[in-house]
Formats: structure tokens, C-alpha cells, sequence
């Protein structure tokens, strides 16, 4: 099974966007559960019946607390 990976760049409350690290595939959705439905849509959209051959995984950027730094 392949894995394509979906860096989330704008992390906002109500409005997420990411863009898959290794295809021309960006997505946005208002919430996790519905950015990872959107990830599978656009992986359907783009590879047809091979979009069974992808794990989606949404990988979210570090955040340090004030205290850590």
C-alpha cells in the first residue's frame, strides 16, 4: 500500500487547507474529519479505482508551547 501525505498548512479554527507533499493536490475542509474525507476525494478524483492503493495521512505542523521554548 502506498501513503500519500497531506501537510496542513493554514490551521485555523473553521478553515484548514493542505497540500500533498509529492502530487499537484491541495484541499480544504472546516475540520480534521472533513480534510481527511476531502484528501480520499481528491485521491479518487485524481487516481480513479487505484485510489484503494493510498493511505491518507495528515500530518499537522509542531507546535512548541511559550513555556518550552
Amino acid at each position: 500500500m502506498r501513503e500519500i501525505v497531506f501537510r496542513v498548512l493554514n490551521d485555523q479554527p473553521g478553515c484548514l487547507r493542505a497540500t500533498a507533499e509529492n502530487q499537484p493536490i491541495s484541499i480544504t475542509a472546516p475540520n480534521l474529519e472533513e480534510l481527511h474525507h476531502e484528501a480520499r476525494e481528491a485521491l479518487m478524483a485524481r487516481f480513479g479505482p487505484a485510489h484503494v492503493a493510498y493511505r491518507v495521512r495528515l500530518r499537522r505542523p509542531v507546535r512548541q508551547c511559550a513555556a518550552c521554548r
